[in-house]
C-alpha cells in the first residue's frame, strides 16, 4: 500500500498482521463543492469522471487493481455477498472474503461501517450498519458467515454520534422489540424524540454472538465536518467515505 492521506483512519485494534483497514476521510481526491474532496460514491450528484478518478485513486493506494476493489449498492438491508468480480455492483450491505487482495467495502456517511476479522487472519467482512439494517439483522447476517463469531474481532468506524441521532419513537421501538436492553441505547428528549447510539446498540448486538472484543467508536460524522461527509449535516449534497478492509496475504504467508 502507498501513502495515504495522513487524515485517513487505520482502524488502532489487534487484527492478525495479514488483516488491512482503511477508513477514508474527505482528504485526497478531486471533487469540488460540497463533495470536496474524497468522494466515493457514483449514486450521489457529483461529477461520474471525478468520482471515477478518486476510486482509481484509492485503488492506487492501496497497491491492489481496480476490480480487485467490491463496490456494493446498498440499499438498507440485510443481504451479505461474498466479495467478487462483477460488471455491476451487487445489491448488498456488506461483504466478505477469504481471498487475499479482495478488498471489502462499504460506504457511509453517518450511517456504522463495521469491520470484522476472524483472529486467524484468514476471513474479513465489512457491514454497511444503518439503523435500518442493525435493527433488522445486518450485524446477525454478516458474523453467520464465519465459523465462530466468538473468535471475531469488531471494529466501529466513523457514523454519526449519540448526541446528534435524533429519532422517532418508531426506531427505539424497532430496537426494544429486538431486544429489551436496547432501551438503553436511546435518552428520551423534551419533544418527545429520542437520541440514538448507534455504537452502543451495535456493540449490544454483537455481544449477544459471542464478539467481545469490539474496538473503534466515538468519531462523529456530524460534528466533524472538516474530515467527513454527512447526510444528516449536508442531505443530498453529502458526499460518502469508504470503509475498508481485506487480507494482504493468507494466513502464514509474506
Amino acid at each position: 500500500m502507498s501513502a495515504a492521506p495522513d487524515a485517513w483512519i487505520r482502524p488502532d485494534w489487534p487484527a492478525p498482521a495479514n488483516v488491512r483497514a482503511l477508513v477514508t476521510t474527505r482528504d485526497g481526491g478531486v471533487s469540488s463543492g460540497p463533495y470536496c474532496s474524497m468522494n466515493l460514491a457514483l449514486h450521489v450528484h457529483d461529477n461520474p469522471a471525478e468520482v471515477a478518478q478518486n476510486r482509481a485513486r484509492l485503488a492506487q493506494y492501496l497497491g491492489v487493481e481496480h476490480d480487485d476493489v467490491c463496490w456494493l449498492e446498498q440499499v438498507h438491508g440485510t443481504r451479505v455477498i461474498e466479495a467478487r468480480h462483477s460488471d455491476a455492483p451487487p445489491r448488498a450491505d456488506a461483504a466478505f472474503t477469504r481471498a487475499p487482495g479482495r478488498v471489502c467495502v462499504v460506504m457511509t456517511a453517518d450511517c456504522l461501517p463495521v469491520l470484522l476479522c476472524d483472529r486467524a487472519g484468514r476471513q474479513v467482512a465489512a457491514v454497511h450498519a444503518g439503523w435500518r439494517g442493525l435493527a433488522n439483522g445486518i450485524v446477525e447476517a454478516a458474523l453467520d458467515c464465519f465459523v465462530d463469531p466468538e473468535h471475531v474481532i469488531a471494529w466501529l468506524g466513523p457514523a454519526i454520534g449519540p448526541e446528534q441521532f435524533e429519532v422517532g419513537g418508531d426506531v427505539r421501538d424497532l430496537f426494544c422489540a429486538g431486544s429489551p436492553q436496547a432501551a438503553r441505547g436511546f435518552n428520551v428528549l423534551p419533544s418527545g424524540k429520542f437520541l440514538a447510539d448507534i455504537y452502543l446498540l451495535a456493540r449490544q448486538r454483537l455481544a449477544a454472538l459471542g464478539v467481545h472484543a469490539i474496538y473503534g467508536g466515538g468519531l462523529c460524522t456530524v460534528s466533524d465536518a472538516a474530515r467527513f461527509f454527512s447526510y444528516r449535516r449536508q442531505g443530498d449534497a453529502s458526499g460518502r467515505m469508504a470503509s475498508l478492509i481485506w487480507l494482504e496475504s493468507a494466513c502464514g504467508e509474506g
